[in-house]
């Protein structure tokens, strides 16, 4: 084989990670997920000429790992075991899943449109502001059920909870001024240029930048299905199923609902869309479905030429 078709495939765990290299003569090896272990891993891995590292997106633990080796491509970690399930293999341990992240990473680097594929790594400013927006998260869900468990407590324990909602309120409120502070700092013309379109508010800004580094780089369909809003045929010989979104980045579509939700009534262009699909006959949820994908493509357009929101190229 060529050295541009050695792949590598990584299983990453808090504690360690094991490495199975195809293409090229390399034992399976495991090592320490810690700065040591990723030097060594680089180490032996740089005489190889190594055309993809693949691993599998695991909440932060690989995040290190991705950076160090600077050739990393991160897949869904879905993506990794239906590509496992549809070879056969249908244990699961880490030294299998290294072999299968290596033979997906050998089927991607053949493909003209490999960077669909993987996330892009992120910066140690973008990995930041994307681990602001997430605490931002865990802050509202915790605030969210200390609520709910108001209205199934004694009134006289209502004072704890109340406390502990007013203790959240005050972190929640300094995360929003760090996050707030460090797109102005870092990210200033990118989310300008996204709260150009009505709709799209700081949040929802922050957490695009953070968790959608594909924006922009993809075309609209790519984009659309990356996230979750495109609908995906269901047909089989005659017959015709119904069309359906699925899979994608939930919490991005989380606040794309939300911005869409802002942009029906306040975006002129979303709101004449919105307005003729339910004057067609369209359900409430498949419109504005069809309102987050059209507001989705067109930041997706807005990013990709570096230009603000232009009313007038929208119609009146």
């Amino acid at each position: 084989m060529s050295a541009s078709s050695v792949t590598v495939g990584i299983d990453v765990a808090k504690a360690h990670v094991d490495v199975c290299v195809l293409g090229a003569k390399s034992d399976a090896q495991r090592l320490n997920n810690d700065a040591e272990g990723h030097s060594a891993l680089v180490a032996s891995l740089l005489p190889l000429g190594v055309g993809l590292v693949v691993m599998e997106a695991t909440g932060g633990y690989e995040a290190a790992l991705a950076c160090a080796l600077q050739a990393a491509g991160v897949v869904n970690p879905r993506q990794a075991r239906d590509f496992a399930k549809s070879m056969g293999r249908l244990a699961k341990t880490d030294a299998v899943d290294a072999r299968m992240l290596a033979e997906l990473a050998t089927v991607l680097v053949r493909r003209e449109d490999l960077g669909r594929f993987l996330r892009p790594l992120a910066d140690e400013l973008q990995q930041w502001l994307a681990a602001l927006v997430t605490r931002r998260r865990q802050l509202l869900s915790m605030m969210h059920s200390e609520r709910q468990r108001l209205q199934i407590t004694p009134k006289k324990l209502h004072a704890s909870i109340e406390a502990i909602v007013a203790a959240i309120k005050a972190q929640l409120d300094e995360i929003e001024a760090q996050m707030v502070g460090h797109v102005r700092e870092h990210f200033d013309e990118l989310d300008r240029l996204l709260q150009s379109a009505a709709g799209i508010g700081a949040v929802a800004s922050a957490t695009m930048i953070a968790e959608l580094p594909e924006l922009g780089r993809l075309n609209r369909r790519e984009i659309a299905a990356l996230v979750g809003v495109a609908p995906m045929a269901n047909d089989s010989g005659a017959s015709r199923g119904r069309r359906r979104v699925q899979g994608g980045r939930f919490e991005i579509r989380r606040v794309l609902y939300m911005a869409t939700l802002t942009a029906i009534r306040y975006n002129p262009a979303i709101k004449a869309f919105y307005q003729r699909l339910k004057a067609a006959g369209k359900l409430a949820k498949v419109a504005l479905v069809a309102c987050m994908r059209k507001l989705l493509t067109t930041l997706n357009a807005m990013v990709c030429t570096g230009k603000h929101w232009d009313k007038s190229l929208h119609g009146s």
